[in-house]
């Protein structure tokens, strides 16, 4: 979908329409822009930065309060008219999904036809605009799919792979985030066919595990499924704090609350948890995790609760103005003994657990 939360947003009130709007809290409750429409991205708002940046960036910006519900109902729908057309969508977000139209109830020959008809349905019945990649794979239509947002229908043939690989700049690639993008900067990596010759050993050096994977994507392989069942990899809970937070007592009890909430959570969907992990953000923005598994796995809210605890111990919490704090659950089990994560029909490619702790985070929210 295009510019999501904002694009509600204007549909609904009509005088923000043509307007820079993002949706998002105010700088005093140190909020952070969760969506921005196409008229506040011309002065370069987007998500994930702060509000007052944002405002800084485009005085005359309207700042919206975010209605998660209102979102999740037109998410609703639109998912609706996915699966009326395939059973194979594997959602991404509220608001993104792979499908695999290799046979859909149009009985259409042609992914692009499939495609232009899904965006014509989301038009009429939501109001809204979305932004289509066709391609033989994930990874391609991934990419293709932004390439000409808004309302965009990008289609990759078979014949049309190299051509389109060679247009793309390396930190196009979905996984690659701004610390790996200068990571192969930095061993003269600026675009995506340069993995395919970029010594081995020096990539693995520069990405780690990551390696492999993106010298297959930069030859246009990509043999992921479309996995309308894939589980839950983790939950979890943050919040960011109107004040620094510097009372030890205090960061121990929203500590525990976090991590009692995520084992309620696991208790509701028949889950246990391998690992547990803590996030710290200082006032500075600096931003630390740290984690522990343990065998068996555990939905327990106490234990959960010691875990994490004991984690904070490893940070400056409570030493230094805090700024944020979470804690996530992953490594899900079906069963306390489990040694591997919940039931797949396959093992999942390394970009869902990707190199970077700044792309890892966008990943998993």
């Amino acid at each position: 979908m295009d510019a999501f939360y904002a694009s509600i947003e204007q549909r609904d009130d009509p005088s923000l329409r043509g307007r820079p709007v993002a949706v998002g809290r105010e700088p005093s409750e140190r909020g952070v822009v969760a969506a921005a429409s196409y008229e506040a991205r011309t002065f370069g708002v987007h998500s994930a930065m702060s509000s007052a940046v944002a405002l800084r960036l485009c005085p005359d910006l309207v700042l919206v309060r975010p209605d998660f519900p209102r979102y999740r109902s037109v998410s609703d729908t639109v998912f609706g008219i996915f699966r009326s057309v395939t059973p194979l969508v594997e959602p991404l977000s509220l608001d993104e999904a792979y499908l695999d139209v290799t046979e859909n109830a149009w009985h259409e020959p042609l992914g692009m036809t499939v495609a232009r008809r899904i965006k014509d349905d989301i038009r009429a019945t939501t109001g809204l605009t979305a932004s289509a990649g066709v391609a033989p794979n994930k990874f391609l239509a991934k990419i293709a799919s932004g390439w000409k947002k808004p309302d965009g229908l990008t289609v990759v043939a078979p014949g049309r792979v190299e051509t389109f690989l060679r247009a793309l700049p390396v930190d196009a690639l979905w996984g690659v985030g701004p610390v790996t993008a200068r990571r192969l900067r930095a061993i003269g990596v600026t675009k995506t066919v340069e993995l395919r010759t970029i010594d081995a050993a020096r990539l693995k050096e520069a990405v780690g595990s990551a390696a492999e994977w993106l010298v297959q994507l930069a030859h246009g392989f990509d043999h992921r499924l479309v996995e309308p069942d894939r589980p839950t990899k983790s939950s979890g809970t943050e919040n960011t704090y109107s004040q620094d937070v510097v009372d030890l007592g205090r960061i121990r009890d929203e500590i525990a609350r976090m991590a009692r909430e995520a084992a309620t959570w696991l208790e509701r969907e028949g889950l246990y948890a391998r690992t547990v992990t803590i996030k710290v953000r200082y006032s500075d923005f600096t931003t630390i995790t740290r984690s522990h598994s343990t065998l068996p796995a555990s939905r327990d809210g106490e234990e959960i609760a010691r875990r994490s605890l004991d984690l904070l111990h490893r940070t400056e919490a409570g030493r230094r103005p805090v700024r944020l704090l979470g804690v996530t659950v992953y490594n899900l089990a079906d069963i306390p003994g489990e040694e591997q994560p919940r039931r797949r029909r396959k093992p999942l490619p390394l970009f869902d657990d990707p190199p970077d702790a700044e792309t890892w985070n966008v990943q998993n929210r």
